[in-house]
């Protein structure tokens, strides 16, 4: 899911991928993209990491140190639970983020994955 003001409709899995390991920084449009994500011990963030982007939550966080420790890169942000996700990619223009089904209102948009 994506802050409303995101004009992307759906990603293929590559560019999801490629998004939540810091690497491509900008929506289609331009718009500079913000990663919202729980704690990597979190089972909605392994269950998403498995399902959508098809790695392993270690790997992604190893993605993440070696960009930080090379200053070639940032960490996404991270948010303690699937409400404070919400709210944080709610209000940042560009975010992206996941949630649970029953987590999701008009507060977010849905974005398809393929």
């Amino acid at each position: 899911m994506a802050n409303s003001n995101v004009s992307t409709q759906w990603l293929n899995r590559d560019t999801t991928r490629a998004i939540f390991a810091m690497r491509q920084r900008t929506w289609p449009s331009g718009q500079a993209v913000q990663v919202f994500v729980l704690g990597s011990n979190h089972a909605i963030h392994a269950r998403f990491c498995k399902e959508h982007l098809s790695v392993y939550p270690h790997q992604l966080q190893l993605a993440w140190d070696r960009m930080v420790f090379s200053g070639t890169g940032q960490a996404p942000n991270r948010v303690k639970d699937q409400l404070e996700m919400r709210e944080r990619v709610a209000n940042t223009p560009g975010a992206i983020g996941y949630l649970e089904r029953e987590y999701l209102d008009d507060s977010v948009q849905v974005i398809s994955m393929e």
